[in-house]
């Protein structure tokens, strides 16, 4: 893996964004995308740019199962107002959480047929606490494909703080596997703040389990970790360069 430390997260978007710009100049065209706080500033960056997207195509991560698109609290809402709106792509896919309440199973196939169509050139993501990736869980098997996962209480905590209360927040999600994220060409993986440390020690100095989700990313040929300082202060020295 290559670390990239910078000294906050706005300077650690900005060394994505470069990522991403310099991938898309040299032919990507299909791009996973995540949400959360963590790609903000990564977006942000993006919608500044003159970076033209009509020819490319976004395979988002997750949704919530049961919120519409339109919902505020939705993915595809999250994507709109981040990127999408300012910077259209030709095809945005995001899993779709209303038919995922209806049919789980057949919102999965449909995804994963997305992804098998469509190889992904540079996936976007970000990390848990627990060293989750999207919301695959400690205890994902590496080999999961899209499917319905259940949040564990720990991840509702955490994205409680996006909603009104707790009891607002989707009990589960309709998420790209490990073995989907896998596929990608290239990873760029992000995370910010003291509460990630440990989490991407793990990742990259632990032993490869499926209790840390993340750490099958060291048996990944092309992996970008950018780090701001205080996500990277249980990192070995030679990570800090």
């Amino acid at each position: 893996m290559k670390v990239i430390v910078r000294e906050n997260d706005i300077q650690g978007g900005a060394a994505a964004f470069e990522i991403f710009e310099k991938g898309i100049k040299n032919g990507a065209k299909v791009l996973g995308l995540a949400t959360g706080s963590t790609p903000v500033t990564l977006y942000q960056n993006w919608v500044k740019s003159d970076l033209n997207c009509d020819d490319l195509t976004s395979i988002n991560l997750d949704e919530y199962v049961g919120l519409k698109p339109d919902d505020p609290q939705s993915y595809h809402y999250f994507m709109k107002e981040h990127l999408f709106n300012k910077k259209p792509f030709k095809h945005s896919y995001v899993p779709d959480g209303v038919e995922a309440a209806k049919d789980p199973q057949k919102a999965a196939d449909d995804y994963n047929k997305i992804i098998k169509d469509n190889p992904i050139d540079i996936q976007l993501l970000g990390i848990g606490r627990n060293g989750h990736i999207a919301f695959n869980e400690p205890g994902s098997s590496f080999d999961t494909v899209t499917r319905e996962v259940k949040l564990t209480e720990n991840t509702i905590k955490a994205n409680s703080r996006f909603f009104n209360n707790i009891d607002d927040v989707p009990t589960s999600a309709i998420c790209m596997g490990i073995a989907n994220i896998m596929s990608a060409k290239k990873i760029v993986l992000m995370a910010f703040g003291e509460k990630k440390a440990h989490a991407i020690k793990e990742m990259i100095e632990g032993p490869i389990t499926e209790e840390v989700p993340a750490s099958i990313l060291q048996k990944h040929p092309d992996v970008t970790v950018i780090v701001d300082e205080a996500a990277a202060k249980e990192l070995d020295d030679k990570y800090k360069k």
